[in-house]
């Protein structure tokens, strides 16, 4: 009875951490969804282009300078990160062949999640500051090959210069800089940088329910059953490399839900602007996005 009464007792704790997790995520998301539906205006492209040149790069650069993760450590979960998106791209390059889907329009959603608007939230409420750090890292990874490998899927070439102008690609090779040579900044340009960065996560938050609240699913059988096999492939590959790279807890849980994190509102920009299947693409993103309410949870208690 009292090993019973033990399990139930952990049960419940495990069950109300998951909660206080998954609810800050979902709240500001619901926040920016409901704003949406109450019809208030909200400029997505401004609050975007804010979020994604000030205060990501700001979080992205404060994070890695400030850092206590080992270096060694760090270059072990960026490797473990291409390794990982590297079998998810041949998995799904699999999928996309044998169910004789459109390349441009199902590989790059199929491949790629919502890293930044919900992974690094999740990382960083499901690990605390380590968690941060590491999603920071694992988000890097994911934004550098989304303008490489993941615009070369849908627009046939890929963007060096693109990639080049996005600011979190020298916020991160900066951050890095300073993390090998043991530099700061000056304490009150750290402050002004991390208050920036806090800007970050509510940000991104909000602008995804915005986003998700505007959109239309179309073909809701198929992009329910492929987002899906998405969440579950990409949750077993990164275990299972995880696993073989010998990463720690804390660094096989944020692995694990950044590459889980449902399609991300960039995939539909990118369908539209590139001429593949948009409505295709926007589905994916709000059904994959919904059937994470469930799957966040779940994958949750099988990490912690």
């Amino acid at each position: 009875m009292p090993g019973g009464a033990n399990r139930r007792k952990h049960s419940v704790t495990l069950l109300l951490t998951v909660l206080e997790i998954v609810a800050p995520v979902f709240l500001l998301a619901g926040v920016g969804l409901t704003w949406v539906r109450l019809g208030f205006p909200y400029d997505t492209a401004f609050v975007t282009r804010l979020a994604m040149t000030l205060a990501v790069p700001a979080l992205i650069f404060t994070a890695l300078m400030g850092t206590e993760l080992d270096p060694a450590a760090i270059a072990t979960v960026t490797l473990a990160t291409f390794a990982a998106y590297a079998a998810v791209l041949a998995a799904m390059w699999a999928v996309t062949l044998v169910l004789r889907l459109d390349r441009r329009t199902y590989l790059a959603p199929l491949t790629f999640g919502n890293t930044g608007n919900l992974g690094i939230p999740l990382a960083g409420y499901a690990f605390g500051q380590a968690g941060l750090e590491l999603g920071v890292v694992t988000f890097a990874v994911s934004a550098v090959l989304v303008f490489t490998v993941g615009l070369a899927l849908v627009a046939g070439a890929g963007n060096p210069k693109a990639l080049l102008r996005e600011p979190m690609v020298p916020a991160t090779l900066l951050g890095a800089l300073f993390l090998w040579r043991g530099w700061e900044t000056p304490a009150f340009l750290t402050n002004a940088l991390e208050l920036i960065g806090q800007m970050a996560i509510p940000l991104m938050l909000i602008t995804l329910g915005v986003a998700v609240g505007r959109l239309r699913p179309v073909g809701l059988a198929r992009v329910a059953a492929l987002s899906v096999l998405k969440v579950v492939a990409c949750a077993a590959i990164a275990l299972a490399v995880a696993a073989a790279f010998g990463l720690g807890r804390e660094a096989t849980g944020v692995l694990t839900l950044q590459m889980a994190t449902p399609v991300a509102v960039t995939s539909y920009l990118l369908a539209q602007k590139y001429g593949a299947d948009a409505e295709a693409a926007a589905g994916l993103v709000v059904v994959s996005t919904a059937l994470s309410v469930a799957a966040i949870p779940l994958l949750l208690l099988i990490v912690l």
